[in-house]
Formats: C-alpha cells, sequence, structure tokens
C-alpha cells in the first residue's frame, strides 16, 4: 500500500504538482495540520466532520503502557471500576477506563499481537483491533476530530482517519480499510 502511495507522489511531482498542492484542493481547511494526508481520498463527507475542541494529539495516547499487579492497582482503582479486557494467547491485560477516559488509545502488544485498545467517551464504545495492516505495524492517535460523535483515530504513519466504533479507514491511503477486531473488548 505504501510502494502505491509514493507511486502517486512520485507521479505527481513529476508532472509538476505538489502533493500537498492535491490535498489542499480536496480539504484545505486541515492541510496545515495533516501535511501527509490524502485528503482526496475519502469515503465520508467532511461536512460530517466536527472538531471535539482540540488539535491533533491533545489527547495523548499511551504507547507500551506499564502494566500493574491487581493488588497495586486496587491502592487507586475503585473496586467495581469498569476495564477494558483483553485476552490473546493467553496473556490478558486490563486497561482501566478511568485511565482511558483521559487518553482514548492504548498501543500496546498482547500475547505477540499489537494491538489499540480504543475507548470514546463520547458514544460509550470500547473496541480493541489488530494494528497491522498487511505487513506495517500502525500506531494510532487521537485526531481530535469526531463523525456521529464518535472518536476519529489517526495512525501516525500515513496520518489516514480511522473510524473508531468501526476500525474503518475513511479519509487517506487506508480508506476503506478495516482494522481487525479483537474479539470482544469486555468491560
Amino acid at each position: 500500500m505504501m510502494r502505491v502511495r509514493w507511486a502517486i507522489v512520485t507521479l505527481l511531482l513529476l508532472w509538476g504538482i505538489p502533493a500537498s498542492a492535491q490535498s489542499e484542493s480536496c480539504a484545505p481547511q486541515w492541510v496545515s495540520e495533516w501535511q501527509i494526508t490524502d485528503f482526496c481520498t475519502s469515503n465520508v463527507d467532511f461536512g460530517e466532520i466536527l472538531s471535539g475542541g482540540v488539535p491533533k494529539d491533545a489527547i495523548p495516547a499511551v504507547n507500551d503502557p506499564a502494566m500493574e499487579s491487581v493488588e497495586a492497582a486496587a491502592s487507586w482503582l475503585a473496586p467495581h471500576a469498569p476495564v477494558i479486557a483483553v485476552e490473546i494467547n493467553d496473556e490478558a491485560r486490563a486497561y482501566p477506563q478511568a485511565v482511558l477516559m483521559w487518553h482514548e488509545i492504548a498501543n500496546d502488544t498482547v500475547g505477540g499481537v499489537p494491538v489499540s485498545v480504543t475507548f470514546c467517551p463520547l458514544c460509550n464504545s470500547s473496541l480493541a483491533f489488530d494494528r497491522r495492516v498487511g505487513d506495517a505495524v500502525l500506531d494510532f492517535g487521537v485526531s481530535g476530530k469526531l463523525r456521529n460523535s464518535d472518536l476519529i483515530m489517526y495512525d501516525r504513519q500515513t496520518e489516514s482517519w480511522w473510524q473508531q466504533l468501526t476500525g474503518e479507514g475513511i479519509v487517506g491511503v487506508y480508506t476503506d480499510t478495516l482494522l481487525d477486531k479483537i474479539g470482544r473488548a469486555h468491560v
């Protein structure tokens, strides 16, 4: 997929059309913040996308979160506090909703599988995804954008935009790509 993107960028440069000019003509309101996003490739009406009130990464995703024992977590986490539980290949982890409320995304590896555990406070949805797309392992961040009151994630490699509730690429080179859901994230 990346080869195709670079081939397109190379062709645009050879034709004398800067890639940024292409994005500016497709979504001029966002190109200054999202300089590598391919806005000319999307499957949504940009009128459906709203600002969540914060810029990209103002809500910082957690990368490789430190895990602690249940006993240690009991010192700060309420006894019946909801967690998003993920189990892969006999390895189980719990991601407290109290933490994800402030970070929305945790990029981690569970049972040898790169995962992204997500929580959207507006629609109260918790989902876990395999972060692999083809040969690439993606790292996700919080875009600061919403669609249908749901978090729009982005991958840091291509700055493609992804709908959290479905795991579908909606803007950029990964448009129409679906992330594999990790079973069910239990709350």
